[in-house]
């Protein structure tokens, strides 16, 4: 009974948004994290799911994977709802789960089972340790999937760079697996050093870099826009951040069979070695905006499109920009979730907003999930400003055959 109630509101979301679906914020909280207070979240609930859990420093988006956050995680921490009604919802999960073609269209639901990426808004204080995700064939060791992943730093969410806007990526080209290894064997010891083996590099708003799995990287203070794929699989090989947060050895082995949680040449090898310590590093995985078509014909139009995820076989992003008083039809060749950072106006027969402040379990005008079939026809999009210009990020499944092959490399 409850999948062929899900089914009618699954279908019903659909047929009243002409293709396109309304979705609630998804908060997520980190207990190893300090909230970045950009996510527009009110402050008084920064903590809504108890001081104990961390403070709320992650927004989901077009999220149907449950986050991974300990035995305390709530039955459905992570997941984006569609709100048919004021008092009527379905997960975006179930969603497509019981009506995949209707939503991703017939050949991507049979190609990838489903909405297989994710995005989220990842905002905090301070920097994070220096971890990696695991490829898909590590990931499968523990019943998990890898999780590549990629980074864009929205200039409407930065307008505070917070305390180090540097991340750090992989190692320093002639480091060795020694060196690394005895980093670890020194967990217990304080800070054990492993960002002595690595370089940082100035995050810039408006850029972005892609993350394939095995890659070390110890994110910096922007708050960041995160194509990746849906999961929640991580290792931390930092023990000690800044001098004021110890991480738990736990987390280094969270996703590693138990065996191996001491063979420190298992731990090693989940590392892609050869991009670790690649001297071209910043050449092949920095992206800046590539323009989605010649820029004069969008501009004569009154809009601009960039894409600013690019290069990875598992997602892919765009960034809308329709100018003050524009209205235009924009097309796409797939299904697609949406955020909206800046503006107002009509998107499609929704209202579209960017809210200033928001409060936990309030819904908003700023997300929605466009299906195949509304993509394919276009999306009627008015800006209703006659002064600020309506911003909307877009992430895309695997597989959309626009993408382009942008990296210099």
């Amino acid at each position: 009974m409850k999948d062929q109630e899900s089914r009618q509101l699954a279908v019903q979301a659909l047929e009243q948004g002409e293709g396109v679906v309304r979705l609630a914020p998804a908060w997520v909280p980190r207990v190893f994290c300090v909230p970045g207070r950009r996510l527009r979240l009110h402050p008084s609930d920064l903590y809504a799911f108890g001081a104990q859990r961390g403070g709320i420093d992650e927004r989901w988006l077009s999220s149907t994977v449950k986050a991974d956050n300990g035995p305390q995680t709530t039955d459905d921490e992570g997941l984006s709802y569609i709100y048919v009604t004021e008092n009527q919802r379905v997960t975006l999960r179930e969603a497509i789960g019981l009506e995949g073609e209707a939503y991703l269209g017939q050949e991507a639901y049979t190609r990838y089972g489903g909405w297989v990426m994710l995005s989220k808004f990842f905002d905090n204080m301070h920097p994070l340790p220096h971890h990696m995700h695991q490829s898909d064939e590590v990931a499968a060791r523990v019943g998990r999937r890898g999780k590549p992943e990629a980074y864009f730093f929205p200039p409407q969410y930065n307008f505070a760079l917070n305390t180090f806007p540097y991340t750090f990526f992989g190692l320093e080209p002639g480091t060795t697996k020694e060196q690394v290894i005895a980093c670890l064997k020194r967990w217990h010891e304080g800070d054990n050093g492993i960002l002595q083996l690595s370089r940082a590099y100035r995050l810039t708003p408006g850029t972005g870099w892609n993350v394939p799995t095995g890659i070390l990287h110890a994110p910096g203070t922007l708050c960041t826009y995160e194509p990746q794929r849906a999961s929640d699989v991580l290792s931390m090989w930092q023990s000690l951040v800044a001098d004021y947060q110890v991480i738990d050895r736990e987390l280094l082995v969270k996703d590693v069979p138990e065996e191996k949680w001491y063979d420190y040449e298992y731990l090693i090898s989940m590392l892609d070695w050869g991009a670790n310590v690649d001297p071209a590093f910043a050449a092949r995985h920095f992206t800046e905006p590539c323009p989605a078509r010649e820029a004069e014909q969008m501009h004569a139009e009154g809009y601009h499109e960039n894409w600013i995820t690019y290069g990875s076989d598992a997602f892919s992003a765009k960034e809308l920009t329709i100018y003050p008083g524009q209205e235009v039809t924009i097309t796409d060749a797939a299904a697609y979730g949406l955020i909206c950072v800046q503006g107002y106006g009509r998107f499609g027969v929704h209202a579209i907003s960017s809210p200033s402040m928001i409060r936990f379990h309030e819904m908003t005008e700023d997300e929605f999930f466009v299906s195949a079939q509304a993509a394919h026809n276009g999306v009627h999009i008015v800006n209703l400003s006659t002064t600020e210009p309506l911003v909307m990020l877009k992430h895309f499944n695997p597989g959309n055959p626009e993408m382009p092959e942008c990296n210099p490399l």
